[in-house]
């Protein structure tokens, strides 16, 4: 129990770390609002995914979310890193850029798995 404990505070960490902090560092930046018009989004999709990873982090790290929200907060994570390496290759083709995001998905996938095996256990 104790290892699958630090294996998914590790893994969760580095999705907290991508997909909190780091969001909220770069909030409203200059070069996330170029990224989004880069991209071709309109102006109000780059703050509405911040605050949804902000939050969706925030759900994940605190023990006292239900595990249904921390569902959704996997499933969002996963559309968000789907999304981004789909954007990448449709703007700017094949590169390293489209492999970027899919790689914060092994530590969603060990951090889900540990998740259930924590919900397990007594």
């Amino acid at each position: 129990m104790k290892k699958t404990k630090i294996v998914f505070w590790i893994a969760t960490s580095i999705i907290f770390f991508w997909c909190g902090i780091l969001t909220i560092v770069f909030f409203g930046s200059e070069t996330s609002k170029a990224a989004m018009a880069h991209y071709g989004y309109p102006p109000y999709f780059g703050p509405m995914v911040n605050v949804f990873s902000i939050i969706g982090s925030l759900v994940l790290v605190l023990p006292f979310v239900p595990a249904r929200l921390k569902e959704w907060a996997y499933a969002g994570f996963t559309l968000n890193f789907i999304g981004a390496s789909v954007s990448n290759w449709a703007v700017d083709g094949f590169s390293f850029q489209v492999i970027f995001p899919l790689l914060f998905f092994a530590p969603l996938v060990v951090s889900y798995i540990q998740h259930h095996k924590l919900q397990q256990q007594p």
